[in-house]
């Protein structure tokens, strides 16, 4: 049964006061996946972005939010583009701190190599352990080999930074629509 809001029910308040089930049902799992989201930055098995992005999307089917369809747009273009930047970002940094092709196919066959074979430790070693091969089976002396796969760990970092602050921003939206609105 509904209750009619009071001249004392406002803003915060008023909108938890008339929950419905399925509201909260999608509320909590678009919470959930939000702090997955924002998790997966760290980690990287679990694609942060588009996970956060997810959960405004879910989110956006309550009574919380009302986004527009190019915000949503925006938001999950952003989401994808930061996604694929972290898989290309470490094979460019090799590339920028002075590795050669094999150094940068040695990146790319790393982060994939380390996605299946020692996730999720795996992706973060897998880069900077297959420029420093990559490097040294052209025959670049070891330290720069090394500095190749340290330009990769820096890229990884970068990829990391990325996806932190598309997440952070998603996160701010999610928290203005269910909270502050």
């Amino acid at each position: 049964m509904r209750r009619t809001p009071g001249p004392g029910d406002t803003g915060v308040r008023k909108k938890f006061l008339f929950l419905q089930p399925m509201d909260i049902m999608l509320l909590s799992i678009s919470v959930i996946l939000l702090l997955i989201g924002l998790a997966g930055c760290l980690l990287p098995v679990i694609p942060g972005p588009p996970v956060s992005f997810l959960s405004l999307l879910i989110v956006n089917f309550t009574g919380y939010a009302n986004f527009t369809v190019n915000f949503l747009v925006i938001t999950a273009s952003v989401a994808a583009a930061v996604t694929v930047l972290d898989l290309v970002v470490p094979v460019w940094t090799t590339k920028k701190f002075g590795g050669s092709r094999y150094g940068m196919w040695g990146a790319g066959i790393g982060i994939f190599a380390g996605m299946f074979f020692l996730p999720p430790v795996g992706l973060i070693i897998g880069p900077l352990a297959g420029a420093i091969l990559g490097e040294l089976i052209k025959g670049t002396d070891g330290r720069k080999a090394i500095v190749a796969g340290l330009g990769s760990f820096a890229g990884f970092l970068l990829g990391v930074g990325l996806k932190l602050a598309v997440s952070i921003t998603i996160t701010f939206y999610f928290i203005k629509a269910v909270i502050l609105s």
